[in-house]
């Protein structure tokens, strides 16, 4: 079950909300256990075959950080903790990774181990990221001792189960044991249904719509020219954006259902200024859990400069590698590190760019890097940049030339395939632009609200609009990752 579609939004979310504000008018407990069913069952929608995997997942982890609570000695400490960590990673490396690493060997020692082509659970690079954080914070004593029922309910809440936010447990358990939160408060639900609306419109009005240009575009990179190549590779950049914020504006509206406030995703991304304000801004709580678990622990930037330039390239392959099994993947990691290392060094040498410059840089890099994240290999990767350079041809679309009346030669033209029409597009492009880079985000809308019939019209047209498309229903990008 996807948040983009019939049965979640006017069967599964209404169900489950009602049902689980009566159960809490008598006993909250039941309600708890109400919900942990309805987020499995969520879970389960998808690939019921993976139920086993994720509670063998919650009960390993329940009991290695129950053990942390209880264990003083620091060196059994650090042991259950490493046990616990290997076991995640081992787990979450077996089925995303498997394949990858067999092809690799194969390849650099002319072996023949065959592949398991095992499909990967969903979720599982999220809740494993998520368990691990609660591990570790279970050892810095951190953590209180929350029973299976509480621990259960913090990792499988659907709305963040799938693809995010990453939460910790001190952010969501103190909401649901806060009594004043156990009954319907109507500003969260009109909060929730204004974000839930937006986010819907991001993915099937304004993602779905880039994504058959940008499937298009790197299905026949090799035929691409100047004018193609922007199109498709700026296709996608505002592909993701709008379909993982979009995914993360509906996990952050139906929570808010339950008067439960996940943290914010996204904060305008493509506003930033250098790499650096760019990862303040992208998959916010991915970039706190790296920053958190991996960069600290390893020294961070109290330590020499060579060290910290070491620690951000770790973080971002650690980033790439996360995302998917596949050396592009690694590149755009390595290419984001390598920014970053420069941005780091350029600002501690005391240079500043003007605003503008500095806004212009950093979007080109994050658009260019954005092709390595989406092509299937380096060869499409590289095909595409070239069209976006001219090294594959500039020419101009024989319409744009029939419109404007001009004629410079048949050598010159050349017949648009990304689309019927190349204005429909170029309008998403320039509008999507404008609301990324100019217009406030969803969050600050969401965060200013103040309920009108303007803020009624504005929710329920982009809701109705987006409820005609549900029958074009198409899985958010993350959930391949």
């Amino acid at each position: 079950m996807i948040f983009n579609s019939f049965e979640f939004i006017f069967v599964f979310l209404p169900t489950v909300f009602v049902i689980y504000f009566i159960l809490n008018a008598f006993n909250f407990t039941s309600a708890k256990v109400w919900l942990i069913l309805s987020s499995l069952f969520f879970y389960c929608w998808w690939n019921p075959k993976y139920l086993p995997l994720i509670l063998l997942s919650l009960l390993v982890n329940f009991a290695t950080s129950s053990l942390l609570g209880r264990t003083k000695e620091t060196k059994r400490k650090k042991a259950l903790l490493t046990l616990g960590i290997i076991f995640n990673v081992a787990l979450l490396g077996f089925f995303k990774y498997y394949d990858f690493f067999i092809a690799n060997l194969n390849i650099a020692f002319n072996t023949n181990f065959s592949f398991l082509h095992l499909m990967l659970p969903l979720a599982i690079s999220f809740y494993t990221f998520q368990q691990i954080a609660y591990l570790v914070d279970s050892y810095r004593g951190e953590t209180k001792e929350y029973s299976f029922l509480n621990y259960t309910l913090f990792v499988s809440f659907f709305p963040q189960l799938i693809a995010g936010p990453i939460v910790y447990h001190g952010q969501i358990m103190n909401q649901f044991e806060n009594t004043a939160n156990r009954r319907i408060h109507v500003k969260n639900v009109s909060a929730g249904l204004f974000l839930f609306s937006i986010g819907l419109f991001k993915k099937v009005g304004i993602a779905d719509q880039f994504a058959i240009w940008a499937n298009n575009g790197f299905a026949a990179a090799d035929t691409l020219t100047f004018v193609d190549g922007w199109i498709t590779s700026l296709a996608y950049t505002f592909q993701l954006y709008f379909d993982f914020s979009g995914y993360s504006d509906m996990a952050i509206g139906a929570s808010l259902f339950f008067n439960i406030h996940l943290p914010s995703n996204f904060n305008s991304p493509y506003k930033a200024l250098n790499i650096q304000d760019f990862w303040r801004r992208w998959h916010i709580t991915l970039s706190n859990f790296l920053t958190r678990y991996i960069y600290i622990p390893l020294g961070g930037s109290r330590i020499t400069p060579f060290r910290t330039y070491l620690n951000i390239m770790i973080i971002f392959f650690i980033s790439g590698f996360w995302h998917g099994a596949g050396w592009t993947f690694i590149a755009w990691g390595l290419m984001h590190g390598a920014a970053s290392v420069i941005n780091r060094a350029w600002t501690n040498a005391g240079f500043r760019l003007n605003k503008f410059l500095a806004w212009f840089i950093t979007f080109q890099f994050v658009n260019a890097s954005w092709v390595f994240f989406r092509a299937p290999d380096f060869q499409t990767a590289i095909e595409v940049l070239k069209s976006m350079i001219g090294m594959n041809g500039v020419k101009m679309p024989e319409n744009i030339l029939t419109y404007f009346q001009w004629d410079i030669g048949t050598a010159y033209v050349y017949t648009f395939s990304l689309a019927e029409e190349i204005w429909k597009p170029v309008t998403f492009i320039i509008v999507s632009f404008i609301i990324a880079v100019w217009a406030k985000n969803s969050i600050q809308l969401k965060d200013t609200l103040k309920p009108s019939i303007f803020t009624s019209m504005y929710a329920s047209i982009l809701f109705i609009y987006s409820s005609y498309q549900l029958q074009k229903v198409s899985e958010f990008l993350y959930f391949n990752f």
